[in-house]
């Protein structure tokens, strides 16, 4: 590679400016000053024009820089020669992107591109770069170039500015921050995206710093190529300077991803195994038989698990409105039945997939927060959470009943609204979070009983349930033949395990091809991620036909609600979650447009759930989800205040025998009487001033 000197590197950058048509859009940035301050070069057209030019600036890019903005000095027309434009290079191809993880110190003074998540930004603030000093012995201002760490103040009043020569040892200096030069900063972290992690490997992370133009332009959550130069800075222990540096990236310029899951590679012998592998009539089937096959039975709750992955259609309304593509599920059920399993297993395989316990999550750490560490230096810094961090996939809330009532609060918007709004110290913020939210619960009481309402059973607010799409309940009842099967299962499943051992260390064991086939997926990992990634890109619209479907269905429930005193048995949310769950079958085809099957397959899936959660006496009463109260409860609690109150009186108080013998008369059985005084007594909507004896609480 042949040595540019600077003078000629100079005249090459002209040369290369005008032969590819930049000298217009330098003179437009230059008449645009200062709303206006990079001027953006492609990478290719550098290629294409020398290729030792562009490998000199990949390899020495802070003298390539340099020489090619005070080439643009010179082409920036007379008067205007207080116009300062940036050089920023774009483009690069894919193979000199280095994956965080890579980095190393060879890449160090190197221009690199790099990919990952935004996981902190700070807020944009001034940073001083040439300092204007005053000696306060002769009052000559001292000009002073800054580094990036530390403020450096001139060693003398130098002689060659007109100084007086004194060291700084026998004057002092003033800094005039008014004539010093300052520029915005924005310190950022990224990571490496879930998605491109393999057996849950902890994310490795980089600092980089933002200056200038492109400040303010990044936020928490998004997904970037940061293009710059790999600096390291010293590490200081105990005051002592270490042979250990950190690395860091100075960010020349920053390109955000335009195409959703772009990141996963598909070739085209990929995209013409996928097309092949839709092309079967038995294809969900076979989708759901790769989810979690450890996993005996569920096969319901795995064909939704199947769905979720692919996801509805987001859109947007003429008139602003948008509406959620993502489907939301929460499985509630008995311990040891697989919850917990499944939600690791669909955050491996959903290509934006992130994991979270509601046990050690807060609000922050699952939405997002406005916070002050060291990684800011004492700057507020947004910093995103599990939310933001699966934009546009799928986050995993295992264990969601134990998170704290106000942290848990902090989902309801980024589950419907599907952003996030950060209000704190002057920080106005909104992330985007449009994902999929995939929970477990479990019982408050350790078994589910199918003889409560699911509201009764679970510390999760009606407000927060009925946002959900799909509710499974998962029940571990004693069956002879799913028991034997089950163990079976389960027994077969750790001998396979065990002689798989056993062969990795190099002993020949024969083992039933049966018995192994039923516990690998149908489907790899690796190709079930290109498949959903693939599938992504489609937008599916309805069919007349499938439209019917939904909507004589809809239509059909709706009529329970019109007969004198009935529930209301389903409300437009649901048929909200048909189209979705229509939407996602009809992508697992890879198909453009939902059939009546997918539109029969949502049906079947929804009126499941409704069947097994907001169902009572044979008809649906969607209240036992929106608000936890069926209607048949509302009038037991109408007319049980009306017994207490006529029997106690202004004054008194009614005994328990003679409320449970008159609401008895009226229809409500006695273990339901006392099952409410219990619960209201607890609540504080009734006390009981002598043992047996009950008055309601007057509210003011």
């Amino acid at each position: 590679m042949p040595d540019f000197d600077v003078e000629g590197l100079i005249a090459k950058w002209e040369e290369f400016f005008d032969e590819y048509n930049y000298i217009p859009k330098i003179i437009g940035i230059a008449n645009s000053y200062p709303e206006n301050r990079s001027l953006y070069v492609e990478f290719p057209d550098l290629d294409r024009y020398d290729t030792d030019m562009a490998m000199y600036f990949l390899t020495s890019p802070t003298t390539a820089i340099s020489t090619g903005e005070d080439a643009i000095k010179r082409l920036i027309p007379l008067g205007q020669d207080d116009v300062s434009i940036h050089l920023r290079m774009r483009n690069l191809p894919k193979d000199a992107r280095v994956a965080v993880r890579d980095l190393r110190s060879k890449h160090l003074g190197k221009y690199i591109s790099t990919e990952g998540l935004v996981r902190k930004a700070t807020e944009v603030r001034p940073r001083l770069t040439e300092a204007i000093f005053q000696c306060v012995r002769c009052g000559t201002f001292i000009k002073e170039p800054q580094e990036e760490r530390g403020m450096r103040e001139p060693l003398e009043c130098y002689e060659d500015q007109g100084g007086c020569k004194r060291a700084s040892t026998s004057t002092k200096f003033k800094l005039i921050t008014e004539e010093s030069v300052f520029l915005d900063t924005q310190k950022i972290e990224i990571q490496e995206r879930p998605e491109g992690l393999r057996g849950g490997a902890e994310p490795q992370r980089l600092v980089a710093y933002v200056a200038d133009d492109i400040t303010g332009q990044i936020a928490p959550g998004d997904r970037i190529f940061l293009n710059g130069t790999l600096r390291s800075v010293q590490r200081t222990i105990q005051r002592t300077r270490s042979t250990l540096f950190d690395i860091f990236m100075d960010i020349n310029s920053v390109e955000a991803e335009e195409k959703v899951f772009e990141e996963i590679d598909i070739t085209d012998e990929d995209a013409k195994e996928i097309k092949e592998a839709a092309e079967d009539v038995d294809i969900l089937r076979k989708i759901t038989a790769s989810i979690s096959p450890s996993i005996y039975g569920m096969t319901m709750e795995k064909e939704a698990l199947a769905l979720q992955l692919f996801g509805g259609v987001r859109k947007e309304m003429p008139d602003g409105t948008r509406i959620r593509g993502d489907i939301h599920i929460l499985m509630v059920g008995d311990p040891g039945t697989g919850k917990s399993q499944a939600l690791t297993y669909i955050s491996a395989l959903a290509p934006r997939g992130v994991y979270a316990t509601g046990k050690s999550a807060t609000a922050a750490g699952l939405t997002a927060a406005a916070v002050r560490d060291e990684f800011g230096e004492g700057r507020w810094t947004l910093e995103a959470g599990a939310l933001v961090l699966a934009d546009m996939g799928i986050v995993c809330i295992d264990e969601i009943e134990k998170m704290n009532p106000q942290d848990r609060s902090a989902i309801h918007l980024g589950m419907e609204q599907q952003f996030i709004t950060i209000s704190k110290a002057g920080i106005q913020a909104t992330l985007q979070c449009r994902c999929s939210v995939l929970a477990a619960a479990n019982p408050k009481f350790g078994r589910f009983d199918e003889s409560k309402y699911i509201y009764e059973q679970i510390e999760l607010p009606p407000t927060l349930l009925s946002r959900f799409d799909v509710i499974f309940t998962i029940l571990d009842k004693p069956e002879a033949v799913r028991d034997r099967n089950m163990a079976e299962h389960i027994l077969k499943g750790h001998l396979v395990g065990e002689v798989k051992k056993r062969r990795e260390e190099g002993e020949v064991i024969e083992l039933d091809v049966e018995f192994s086939d039923a516990y690998m997926p149908y489907f790899e990992p690796t190709f079930l991620r290109k498949y959903i990634a693939y599938a992504k890109r489609i937008y599916p619209i309805m069919t007349l036909e499938a439209m019917d479907v939904l909507r004589d269905y809809y239509l059909n429930i709706r009529k329970q609600g019109e007969v004198e005193g009935a529930a209301v048995p389903i409300t437009p949310r649901q048929l909200e979650s048909f189209v979705r769950l229509s939407e996602a079958s009809a992508r697992t085809r890879l198909s453009n447009v939902v059939s009546t099957d997918d539109a029969d397959r949502a049906v079947r899936i929804v009126d499941y759930w409704l069947r097994k959660v907001a169902g009572e006496d044979g008809r649906f009463d969607i209240d036992i989800i929106a608000t936890g109260t069926s209607r048949s409860q509302r009038e037991q609690i109408i007319i049980l205040r009306d017994v207490i109150q006529e029997l106690a009186g202004d004054e008194g108080s009614a005994t328990l025998e003679d409320i449970v013998s008159l609401a008895e008369e009226r229809g409500i059985p006695p273990t339901r009487v006392e099952s409410w005084l219990s619960r209201w007594k607890e609540e504080g909507e009734i006390y009981s001033p002598r043992k047996n004896r009950f008055k309601l609480v007057t509210r003011r």
